[in-house]
């Protein structure tokens, strides 16, 4: 990701945990075989009534590789409903090329057993509005049923995260916040080198940079579509180790940037701090590509 000075200017953290990025990264999470506390009480719903919205949703958002963007739109920082409402208005044309390209990924070999796209994929890809409902209705029953118990977890460890980082943001400025990142994202400047599954570039171009902590999120994952308002979802790091090390705290007003040039260092980070739980779908996740 290409920064000018007006990006780092326009960079800023989200306010809390996107619904709509954790509704749809925590399906991920679903094929893992390691028991994840904040979805327990999905496990337990699953286990009473089968899978129910799940029989939409997987299809949407495979193991590994590409899901659509329009499935977590800007909207969604607001909470469930407006997001819902974005996905529901979502102008054909986007949802043609979109799911049209989720289609043809589905033809590639090693995409798992999701791999044919249902018949049903096609009406949304038309924008039909009983479709686009029945949609908004799975992620609504979905987000509410499995994450809603265990949202305040979620919250926790996002709102840990937004600490630590906006504690190097105000000490010492955007430069120094980005430094705070683990070995998945690299400041060198004026490039943010990002851990991802194929080779890019992204330039930003003045329009800032959006940083969204995530509780479900285990690789740093963005838009495929260059042209949306630019996002880097990332793996919140957990509140036991969203703490600046001993002496990080003291006199850090009065070090320059250069001076700080570490920023904020973890005792401890690793983007694998979070616990899947096992299901009936498999043992396949992935970075969005």
């Amino acid at each position: 990701m290409h920064f000018t000075a007006e990006d780092l200017n326009r960079t800023r953290i989200a306010e809390g945990a996107d619904p709509l990025w954790e509704t749809v990264l925590s399906l991920h999470r679903l094929r893992e075989s390691r028991t994840e506390p904040a979805l327990a009480a999905w496990r337990q719903h699953a286990a009473r009534h089968g899978p129910g919205p799940l029989r939409l949703l997987l299809p949407l958002v495979p193991p590994r590789g590409y899901f659509p963007d329009f499935l977590t739109p800007a909207a969604g920082s607001a909470g469930v409903e407006p997001g819902l409402e974005a996905v529901m208005t979502t102008p054909r044309r986007r949802l043609r090329a979109e799911i049209g390209r989720l289609a043809g990924q589905a033809q590639r070999p090693g995409h798992g057993q999701h791999a044919a796209p249902p018949s049903w994929m096609r009406s949304l890809a038309d924008g039909e509005p009983a479709a686009l409902r029945t949609l908004a209705r799975s992620l609504r029953t979905y987000h509410h049923t499995a994450l809603g118990p265990g949202w305040p977890m979620v919250g926790q460890r996002v709102e840990a995260d937004r600490t630590l980082r906006l504690h190097a943001l105000r000490q010492d400025g955007t430069e120094a916040m980005l430094r705070t990142f683990g070995p998945e994202m690299r400041w060198r400047r004026p490039v943010l080198e990002v851990t991802y599954p194929r080779d890019g570039d992204l330039r930003l171009e003045g329009r800032g940079l959006l940083l969204v902590p995530s509780y479900f999120c285990t690789n740093p994952v963005t838009f495929v579509d260059t042209e949306l308002p630019p996002v880097l979802v990332y793996p919140a790091v957990p509140p036991a180790e969203a703490v600046p090390e001993r002496g990080e705290r003291a006199g850090a007003a009065g070090r320059s940037g250069a001076g700080h040039a570490e920023g904020l260092r973890l005792r401890t980070y690793g983007s694998g701090a979070l616990r899947g739980f096992q299901t009936r779908f498999g043992a396949l996740t992935g970075t969005r590509f």
